[in-house]
């Protein structure tokens, strides 16, 4: 029997998998397991809390076997997102990563306050892009048209909600993701001294183009 990949709703079962997934592409799009020491730190910051806390703006694509090996997900407001992630969220993790003392000496380190800090999320310059999103595939299910389908599923997602316009943010050195986002009609968005980051916005209308 041939098994059909489709995009679905996340559900619950499907977190041990969203974990895996966001730290096999988290350094740069690559596997981030060779860097850091504890990279379950991407999924406690960059995954876990968005299923947590805005389940319903999850969706993943699942391999036909019930499995899933991408997903996007995101939030349709982010100040409410970073007030909900202060409250409810850090609470549950913030003691399995405790944020270092002084400058960062290890990948991780340089990680873990992004943790602590969600009022980072929170630039001026992206107030006009309340929604933002993260997206990540497997790399065998890259290029495949599979992207495209995620990001419209969410972006409909929005749309309903009566959410007009949604940011993201990537490492500028992943030039693929670059490219990627740029063929779905993401454009840049002045941030001063973004740092290693590059920050995209798009409305969630022209849906037919994707």
């Amino acid at each position: 029997m041939t098994l059909t990949a489709a995009i679905r709703p996340y559900r619950p079962g499907d977190r041990e998998a969203l974990d895996d997934i966001c730290i096999r592409t988290a350094h740069n799009g690559q596997d981030s397991r060779p860097v850091y020491a504890d990279p379950t730190i991407f999924p406690v910051t960059f995954a876990a809390p968005y299923v947590h806390l805005e389940p319903e703006l999850a969706f993943v694509l699942d391999d036909g076997s019930g499995r899933a090996v991408g997903y996007v997900l995101g939030t349709a407001d982010t100040p409410r997102f970073v007030d909900a992630f202060r409250r409810e969220w850090l609470p549950l993790v913030a003691a399995r990563y405790p944020e270092p003392a002084g400058e960062p000496r290890t990948p991780d380190e340089a990680m873990i306050p992004l943790l602590h800090h969600p009022e980072r999320m929170i630039v001026p310059e992206l107030a006009a892009y309340p929604a933002h999103l993260h997206i990540d595939l497997l790399p065998g299910w890259q290029g495949r048209g599979h992207g495209r389908a995620l990001m419209r599923a969410f972006l409909q997602a929005l749309r309903d909600r009566g959410v007009a316009d949604v940011h993201l943010s990537m490492a500028t050195a992943n030039t693929p993701a670059r490219a990627f986002y740029d063929r779905l009609g993401f454009r840049p968005i002045d941030v001063p001294d973004p740092g290693p980051v590059t920050f995209l916005g798009r409305t969630t209308g022209r849906l037919e183009a994707l």
